[in-house]
């Protein structure tokens, strides 16, 4: 009898302890905002060479674009400094799923993306476009594209990529590690045009002559460009990114910072093709 007692009361301490152990864990991982402003720092995934969104001063090690601009205003009304962690548009997934980086920007809301990480209400929206010397290409539709006799660029792994998959897969598709690959491609004359989106074709287009245009093949594909987080933060925070979104979205602050983005490159709202609303 008092073994058995013994076993019931080391199993109730056991049970306690596993109590008390997970309810500090949860309470230290169900407060994000907590966690950034105890560390003084939000970790945000930065791509190299992705203007008008992110782009790193080899000299200085600084940051510019757009997406740095909305980061850097979420870190003051958190009250903390920005640290960018350098990354790639798939590694940041990565890194928002490992907790690496507590924000990934400018990331497209594709349906699969979102069973890895959680996405926010949108910053502002985007639009895939091809990005061509060739005149043919012009006024043709997404469905007039999907053909062998056209050859297309695209960066592996990105939004654009799964875009190529879903609407030109009967077309020759050159997949490539990096954006700048498939631009090198386009401008030697191995493919025909690049896929990307219409604020990356804009600068593309300005810093490289040989490129061509910007050609938005109908019907336009729009897509939310949303802030991506890890599924198991808490609600608080989940909601607080979300606010952020919506709430620059609508009152224009979003669409400001992504002017001063394309300011560098020569380049205005005006410019942008006609149609293409950044507000969707």
């Amino acid at each position: 009898m008092k073994a058995i007692i013994r076993k019931l009361s080391a199993l109730a301490v056991i049970a306690i302890t596993t109590f008390i152990m997970a309810t500090t864990t949860s309470y230290a991982a169900g407060d994000k905002v907590k966690e950034i402003r105890d560390r003084g720092v939000l970790n945000v995934a930065g791509i190299l060479g992705e203007d008008p969104y992110f782009a790193k001063d080899p000299r200085t090690g600084e940051w510019r674009g757009f997406a740095i601009e909305m980061a850097q205003n979420v870190a003051d009304t958190l009250g903390v400094k920005l640290n960018v962690v350098e990354s790639s548009w798939g590694n940041s997934i990565l890194d928002v799923q490992s907790g690496k980086v507590d924000l990934a920007f400018a990331l497209t809301a594709m349906p699969k993306r979102a069973l890895s990480i959680h996405f926010t209400a949108p910053t502002y929206y985007n639009s895939f476009v091809i990005v061509s010397p060739n005149d043919k290409l012009k006024g043709k539709t997404w469905k007039q594209l999907n053909d062998p006799a056209f050859t297309f660029a695209v960066d592996i792994g990105s939004a654009q990529d799964l875009i190529t998959r879903q609407y030109l897969p009967k077309a020759k598709v050159l997949r490539f590690k990096t954006r700048d690959e498939g631009i090198i491609a386009v401008a030697t004359g191995k493919a025909d045009a690049l896929v990307n989106t219409v604020l990356n074709g804009m600068v593309m287009i300005k810093k490289n002559a040989k490129l061509g245009k910007v050609v938005v093949p109908s019907p336009m594909l729009s897509s939310p460009s949303v802030v991506g987080l890890n599924y198991e933060t808490d609600e608080k925070w989940k909601m607080f990114v979300s606010a952020w979104a919506e709430y620059n979205r609508r009152t224009g602050n979003n669409q400001t910072w992504i002017v001063n983005g394309l300011k560098p490159f020569g380049l205005t709202i005006d410019d942008l093709p006609e149609g293409f609303d950044l507000g969707g």
